[in-house]
């Protein structure tokens, strides 16, 4: 090879070198500004962080947060494909999701169900007693069944002593409406609707009746959580300022006004949901996430939500429930 077609070769390789690493230095710019997604949907626990998107409060925290919102159901589905990087939903359903193939760490509590969930009967049903026998819709292995077992259980009676009637949560007010079914599971706004469309009926039996039983948790991809450790931190933070906006009198008008329109609502009629919902500061959340059996501690719930999973055949295998809690994140200084 001569001296000038060796210039040349060397001067194609270099400028081949030089696209070729201004392309990968592009790829992993380009990856690294990508934000961080999260799915949420229509509870008041994940709608409260509309309160920290409309202030633009992660701006300012300096972290790139993109909530999407979805169904429920299709935000965890969402998640399982991978197309978010993390969702809200329950710790039971971290579970099922996880025993899927989804795995999730449970890195923040944004609160746990404080009456919003309930057992609705109709008129002449005062108590869970009095559905021994009757015909009792819950849509089967969601939390509203765990729900109803659990004051089953309380009120020394089995699942045996009803029947129950498999329904999707958002059927429930029509299968209230029917002439054979006694009472219903479902969580607001669907338990309002039901109880709309059969006026006397009321609830039975609440999740005030059993706090902790279902609690509502931020679930991200374990890959996410190393790559963005920094940035999942400060996401976390910015959930205490959300709950100090809601609870304080001062500026809880302004953050119902809010939450309401996310959904569609006035309100007058968003504040009742919120006030069946136990919002969790980090510090109430640090306590929750202290190691115990009973409904106070996030594993012995999720435990309590794994042997239900494992009884109605949501999944064939028992889940690791500590491996799917997190605690350094809202145990960080």
């Amino acid at each position: 090879m001569n001296a000038k077609k060796l210039s040349t070769t060397m001067k194609h390789w270099i400028a081949r070198s030089m696209i070729l690493t201004a392309a990968t230095l592009g790829s992993v710019s380009a990856n690294a500004a990508q934000p961080l997604t999260i799915g949420y949907s229509d509870w008041p626990g994940w709608v409260a962080w509309q309160v920290a998107i409309d202030k633009k409060w992660f701006k300012e925290a300096g972290v790139d947060v993109d909530f999407e919102w979805f169904d429920y159901s299709a935000s965890m589905d969402a998640f399982a494909a991978g197309k978010i990087d993390s969702v809200l939903m329950t710790n039971g359903d971290a579970l099922v999701t996880g025993s899927g193939g989804a795995k999730s760490a449970m890195i923040m509590l944004t609160d746990y169900s404080n009456g919003n969930d309930m057992i609705v009967a109709k008129p002449g049903i005062k108590t869970l007693a009095d559905l021994k026998g009757k015909k009792v819709s819950v849509e089967v292995g969601l939390v509203e069944h765990l729900l109803l077992l659990n004051g089953l259980k309380k009120a020394g009676m089995k699942e045996s002593d009803v029947t129950l009637v498999n329904a999707k949560t958002n059927e429930m007010p029509q299968m209230l409406s029917s002439a054979d079914v006694s009472a219903i599971g479902a969580w607001q706004p669907v338990s309002g609707q039901a109880m709309q469309a059969v006026p006397g009926s009321r609830p039975i039996y609440t999740s005030a009746d059993e706090p902790g039983l279902i609690y509502d948790v931020l679930a991200v991809n374990p890959a996410s959580v190393a790559a963005h450790r920094a940035e999942w931190l400060k996401v976390v933070k910015v959930w205490d300022r959300v709950v100090k906006y809601i609870n304080d009198p001062k500026t809880q008008p302004d953050a119902v006004k809010i939450m309401a329109a996310r959904v569609g609502l006035t309100p007058d009629a968003y504040l009742p949901l919120i006030k069946g919902t136990k919002l969790l500061s980090l510090s109430e959340g640090k306590k929750i996430y202290v190691k115990g059996t009973g409904f106070t501690s996030l594993y012995g719930s999720s435990k309590t939500a794994d042997d239900f999973n494992m009884a109605n055949a949501v999944y064939k295998s028992a889940q690791d429930v500590d491996s799917y809690i997190d605690p350094s994140f809202t145990n960080a200084k």
